[in-house]
């Protein structure tokens, strides 16, 4: 498992050996040793994961960093979260995901009325296997837990991601917004079920 490890809350230290790491393109910010840039399109994912994501609107550029040394990455002073995944896989929006593991399975699934109506694209990002996600939060990321007899309602715009035994429902309801003036676009929120954990941010994309 390549090694990930947070300098800070804001940068991301990754440690090749001979390795090779997943980032979003341009997050780059400094490394040493003998590391060796590339483009990515396809993600792992083969030319039809690379055709949804296009016609979803979620193209998101990546680069592959390769070679021993350090690569440190960040993304517009976001904070940063790690995400060891254990024979497990993560459903991830494509615009919180700033690294992940080179040996991690990568597909794009439907999001169906939940991306369209929140603007984040039609399609999800899933990652798959043993090694590690680096996510970026507006503020820092909270982890909440569903459980089957306590389901977990959570605003599109703060969703991350999720793993486990989850299942995920999109219901239009009157949230808390519509009582301090908000509520315009905003009465629908996503509905999580099962047993696993939902990953949220403190605020809201615009």
């Amino acid at each position: 498992m390549t090694a990930f490890r947070l300098e800070n809350k804001r940068l991301l230290e990754v440690t090749l050996q001979n390795e090779r790491v997943m980032a979003r393109a341009g997050s780059m910010v400094a490394y040493d040793g003998q590391i060796k840039f590339d483009k990515s399109i396809l993600g792992g994912e083969g030319l039809f994961g690379a055709l949804k994501r296009r016609a979803g609107g979620e193209g998101m550029p990546l680069m592959s960093s390769s070679g021993t040394g350090r690569v440190y990455l960040a993304e517009n002073a976001a904070e940063v979260v790690v995400i060891p995944l254990q024979q497990e896989r993560i459903f991830i929006e494509s615009s919180s995901l700033l690294a992940f593991d080179d040996g991690l399975r990568t597909n794009t699934v439907f999001a169906g009325l939940r991306g369209a109506t929140s603007g984040q694209g039609l399609f999800t990002t899933t990652l798959e296997g043993y090694g590690q996600v680096a996510a970026i939060s507006d503020g820092t990321a909270i982890q909440l837990e569903v459980s089957p007899h306590d389901p977990l309602f959570v605003d599109p715009d703060a969703f991350i991601g999720y793993k486990g035994d989850v299942r995920q429902e999109f219901v239009f309801d009157v949230n808390w917004k519509t009582f301090v003036g908000q509520s315009s676009g905003e009465s629908y929120q996503l509905k999580f079920t099962g047993q696993g954990v939902v990953y949220i941010q403190p605020s809201e994309r615009r």
